[in-house]
């Protein structure tokens, strides 16, 4: 396995564990453990972008095309009303 395969497979990774860490956090009654679980959570999101970043300077990840500011204002309507 080369190494472009081997970092988007640790990105698709950790984005699939921080949508599991917010669905517990959502969840979760204890505060102990709701805090717990932000942080880690804020740990592997500092994780992922550190690893985002190298993977865009290898040229490894192509992100999505920026929007467009009308996009992002359709957005911003759609999500107001």
């Amino acid at each position: 396995m080369d190494e472009k395969t081997m970092v988007n497979d640790i990105l698709d990774g950790v984005k699939s564990e921080l949508t599991t860490y917010q669905g517990a956090i959502s969840e979760c009654e204890n505060m102990e453990l709701r805090q717990t679980l932000q942080q880690v959570r804020n740990n592997d999101e500092t994780f992922q972008y550190e690893l985002f970043k190298i993977a865009q300077t290898k040229g490894y990840y192509k992100p999505a095309a920026k929007a467009t500011v009308t996009e992002v204002n359709d957005v911003k309507t759609e999500l107001q009303k």
